[in-house]
């Protein structure tokens, strides 16, 4: 016994020995009971949470992201919505001025003449053929022709040509001085070629 414990191999076998010895004694069924009831509720079924008493920190992040979101898009859609009106309201004016624009517009041309560069020759033979005929005469043919004729071949005579057919246009009846008054209104108003338009070919 005394070469075993002087051989180092003899002394680590016995050391090991009293090791085993010395935790086999410390270990008791007792100890194990807290790590047996670690088991055993681990390998219990979960547990049926209801819905409104589970708690997810991320899923109430994401809820939260997802409300700010919900704001965001109901101002964006307010936002538009507004704009949308005034779009509307500012389209409807605009067909109002446009609607506007038209009716003055066919007015002026209803009631204004307008003296083309390809006619003008054709105006100046026809005037040139009217101051060479009577004032009454030439009053008795613009009689028979459309209002806006007599209103353009007038305006291409000269004045002091012009007024005597008139004169005696006023002479041939009440509702001739009617037509005189009217044309000599529309020939103030009358519209002479643009001079920086070229004439057609």
């Amino acid at each position: 016994m005394t070469r075993i414990l002087q051989s180092p191999w003899g002394v680590a076998v016995v050391g090991a020995l009293l090791y085993l010895a010395v935790v086999a004694g410390m270990i008791t069924p007792s100890r194990f009971e807290g790590l047996r009831a670690a088991l055993a509720e681990a390998r219990k079924p979960p547990r049926d949470v209801p819905s409104w008493e589970f708690r997810n920190p991320e899923f109430k992040q994401n809820l939260e992201e997802i409300r700010v979101q919900r704001e965001e898009l109901l101002l964006r859609a307010q936002q538009l919505q507004e704009l949308q009106n005034r779009l509307d309201a500012e389209r409807h004016e605009l067909t109002v001025v446009t609607q506007t624009v038209y009716q003055l517009q066919t007015e002026f041309d209803r009631n204004v003449v307008r003296i083309k560069d390809q006619e003008l020759e054709n105006l100046k033979r026809q005037a040139k053929i009217l101051s060479g005929m009577s004032p009454e005469s030439a009053a008795g043919l613009l009689n028979e022709m459309p209002e806006d004729e007599a209103v353009r071949i007038l305006f291409t005579m000269k004045p002091d040509e012009a007024a005597p057919v008139l004169e005696a246009f006023s002479k041939l009846g009440r509702i001739e001085a009617k037509r005189a008054a009217a044309i000599t209104e529309r020939m103030r108003r009358a519209l002479p070629p643009d001079p920086q338009k070229k004439p057609a070919p």
